[in-house]
């Protein structure tokens, strides 16, 4: 026996394809047995009361609800999506704000160390200077202060306030205003030097800021004049 292209097929070829072809139809009986009535369909889900007739609005009624529900959960969806990310970023912002300032308190207790080392610098008696013992003295203490320095730097913390900088509130607490040969608004002393911490004022320093140079006293009139 030939196919219809010509080419020879044996007896177990064709059972085969005649059993394929069987099953196909078979399935497809079953299938279509199994197929629900959309009429049944509509009714179970609008209800065995639903007229035929009112089947069309109902569907389409309960679709339009259905969609919008849908739009409603995924509308909630996002807003806790973004809460949830929300939440993440500002644990992330705390746990780096917790690592930057946690020398917070230890770097206020050695504030008065660098204050002190300043002060025995400025106040070393001029009497002394030139003899190589008090001078290698001074030297060392200076050296102290600026190691010191130095590591608050390393660690974040840098010491603003120095004469002649535009006041800043931020950074500067003005305890008096004079009058200087600077411009008005700038810093014209300095009585403690301040701190920031990575962005964050530690202490402000105390300075008296320049209220500009003092109004020029009015010559005295010549009486012959």
């Amino acid at each position: 026996m030939t196919t219809d292209t010509g080419t020879p097929q044996n007896g177990d070829d064709l059972e085969a394809e005649i059993a394929a072809a069987a099953e196909a139809s078979a399935d497809g009986a079953d299938a279509q047995a199994n197929a629900q009535d959309p009429l049944e369909l509509a009714r179970e889900l609008l209800g065995e009361d639903a007229a035929p007739e009112d089947m069309g609005g109902l569907l389409v009624a309960k679709l339009q609800a259905a969609l919008a529900e849908i739009e409603t959960l995924k509308d909630a969806g996002l807003r806790a999506l973004a809460e949830s990310e929300n939440i993440r970023r500002r644990a992330e912002r705390e746990k780096t704000e917790a690592r930057i300032y946690a020398i917070d308190k230890f770097a206020r207790d050695l504030l008065p160390v660098a204050d002190n080392l300043g002060r025995a610098i400025s106040t070393a008696p001029e009497g002394f200077k030139g003899d190589p013992a008090f001078d290698g003295f001074v030297t060392g203490v200076d050296m102290t202060q600026r190691e010191l320095l130095n590591a608050f730097e390393r660690h974040g913390l840098t010491r603003v306030g120095a004469k002649g900088d535009k006041f800043d509130p931020s950074i500067h607490q003005a305890v008096a205003q004079i009058p200087s040969d600077m411009a008005a608004g700038d810093v014209a002393e300095v009585f403690q030097p301040g701190y920031v911490l990575a962005g964050r004022t530690l202490r402000a320093a105390m300075v008296a800021v320049s209220a500009g140079q003092p109004a020029a006293e009015p010559e005295a009139s010549d009486p012959a004049a």
